[in-house]
């Protein structure tokens, strides 16, 4: 059952590593910075590549190449798990939470599992930190304002960041689209959509391409697709 939620504000400064999977040189990820940097010391360590869908891979056997190229940022040339992997057991490790995004895309139902910026929330998790995952929803036809964006989400981080988690919990949050500044969407925590999207394989001989239509995905009601895609922010409690 979801429930409807409303805005408060956070009281005391944390610390705060942040990382994506699309690379270090973003704009999701300076938007990102810009919604945290009120919330207390913040730390950027992010993939020097793309990484996106690449899920919760880890570098085992390999050296991780690793950079500072600020005061207060990391580069990595790894997987977003092993961002996460070097900022708390090496960078940052009483740091309090990671928070990972901002995704240009949506990360609902089953896109958790091969989504690159839902593994980094998930090993913080692992580890025993409280962890966000955050995405925003692109709407057919519009593209990302991401001033937009980073408002709406400096005004829901506070708000999650107030709630209880568990050992190994994690939250995952997507913003719907399209947005404004002046508008208020309220938050509803709900579950995740079980159901994939439809999609194919085009294609001839040994060479072939996914195509899909995330727009016209199922949306089963009460969902996380359901509650994105009516215009509302999804926050769903994810598990380890």
């Amino acid at each position: 059952m979801c429930r409807r939620g409303f805005f408060v504000a956070v009281g005391k400064p944390v610390k705060i590593i942040i990382t994506n999977d699309d690379g270090h040189d973003e704009p999701g990820l300076a938007a990102l910075y810009q919604a945290v940097r009120p919330l207390g010391d913040v730390m950027i360590v992010a993939p020097e590549r793309p990484q996106s869908g690449v899920g919760h891979t880890i570098t085992l056997k390999d050296g991780v190449f690793a950079r500072k190229i600020d005061g207060f940022k990391y580069v990595v040339q790894g997987s977003p798990a092993d961002c996460t992997r070097l900022a708390l057991k090496v960078f940052a490790p009483a740091a309090e939470w990671l928070i990972s995004g901002i995704n240009p895309g949506a990360n609902l139902g089953t896109d958790v599992y091969p989504s690159g910026t839902v593994a980094a929330a998930r090993e913080a998790a692992i580890l025993g930190k409280k962890a966000i995952a955050v995405s925003q929803y692109i709407a057919d036809g519009h593209t990302i304002d991401w001033t937009v964006t980073a408002h709406h989400v400096a005004r829901i981080l506070p708000v999650i960041m107030e709630k209880s988690l568990s050992g190994g919990q994690y939250w995952n949050i997507n913003l719907p689209h399209p947005l404004d500044i002046n508008s208020h969407p309220k938050y509803r925590i709900c579950g995740l959509e079980k159901n994939p999207h439809d999609y194919v394989f085009m294609g001839e001989s040994d060479c072939y391409f996914y195509d899909g239509d995330i727009h016209n995905r199922p949306r089963s009601p009460g969902t996380d697709v359901d509650v994105c895609y009516s215009g509302q922010i999804a926050v769903t409690l994810l598990q380890a």
